[in-house]
């Protein structure tokens, strides 16, 4: 009896090694080359499992298992790779463990950037942020590329759907190449679930990356983002002022907690004091957490809030406990 089980072991032992190394040495199907991307600080796991769902790997088991097996999970080199068409498991392998081909940059764009500090980061890593301002001035021009920016009026640009995140770029990639990458970014982050709610809520994906961003520019904790969103959204109910003094902030090009008499009296339709509703665009671009604020809001009985020096918040039902908490706490 146990002869029996050790030869059914090596028979499914062997059949399993022949199965492995077939699928290890098999080409994915792929028929054509595809970028990829590993990210700084991904493991083995993280690396497969985007592998799989972009369709350039059989099995993740043998992945892993072969990385493993040949001890390089520590010598994964991060950037962006051009997988060939038809490539095998071990031909990634060896992609992605010799590093890049071409001289890399990584640029990242940090939640509640705008443009302007886009471009400036652009700037600094080979890239035009000039051209970058220029292509992405007009929504219309990408609107055939993205479904998310139909609802987006003529007169948007592309403020706020420029999702923050790092991204490698070499000598071969364009402004128009970045501006894809991040676009396609966002596509990827607003899933089906994402949208499906927002179109629920009568909402439209404009408004919603419109108020999220000045969610992101107004405080940084998550379970803040979803008091505050769900404020702001009680304020645009009643028709009241959002007197966001983010939209300030972004109208003077300061980063003041507290604007001047003289800001808030600064004629612009971003000026959430002196208009309401909320403004023509978004004011920068949102994280996936500030997005799910707005989408996914706490309810509370707040219709006002501070921020103090210590970057932490205050709430108030009424205005008068508005003016009371700014004499206590901004004083």
């Amino acid at each position: 009896m146990i002869k029996r089980i050790i030869k059914l072991l090596i028979i499914l032992g062997v059949i399993f090694t022949i199965w492995f190394l077939a699928v290890l040495i098999r080409g994915n199907g792929v028929d054509e080359d595809r970028s990829f991307v590993v990210k700084s600080g991904q493991g083995v796991n993280q690396i497969s499992i985007s592998l799989d769902e972009a369709g350039l790997i059989k099995s993740k088991l043998v992945f892993e298992s072969w990385l493993w097996f040949k001890r390089y999970e520590d010598k994964v080199v991060a950037g962006a790779y051009q997988i060939p068409r038809g490539a095998s498991i071990r031909n990634i392998t060896n992609l992605i463990i010799s590093g890049p081909q071409n001289s890399q940059a990584s640029i990242t764009l940090l939640e509640g950037w705008d443009r302007r500090a886009m471009a400036d980061a652009l700037d600094k890593n080979g890239l035009s942020g000039e051209e970058f301002l220029s292509a992405t001035d007009n929504v219309a021009e990408w609107k055939a590329y993205y479904d998310f920016l139909e609802d987006a009026p003529a007169s948007a640009t592309l403020e706020g759907y420029i999702f923050p995140d790092t991204y490698f770029v070499d000598s071969y990639t364009s402004t128009n190449d970045f501006i894809a990458k991040a676009l396609n970014n966002f596509e990827k982050k607003l899933t089906p679930e994402l949208r499906e709610e927002i179109a629920s809520q009568g909402k439209t994906i404009f408004e919603v990356v419109n108020l999220a961003s000045i969610v992101e520019r107004e405080v940084p904790a998550y379970a803040d983002k979803k008091m505050i969103a769900d404020i702001f959204l009680k304020r645009l109910d009643i028709n009241m002022g959002l007197q966001s003094d983010a939209t300030i902030n972004f109208i003077t090009g300061k980063g003041t907690t507290q604007p001047s008499l003289d800001d808030l009296e600064t004629e612009s339709p971003y000026n959430t004091y002196k208009y309401r509703g909320l403004p023509p665009g978004p004011i920068s671009s949102p994280g996936i957490d500030s997005i799910e604020a707005v989408v996914y809001p706490t309810a509370n009985p707040y219709y006002f809030f501070l921020t103090t020096d210590e970057a932490e918040t205050i709430y108030g039902v009424t205005h008068d406990d508005h003016v009371e908490n700014k004499n206590k706490y901004l004083r």
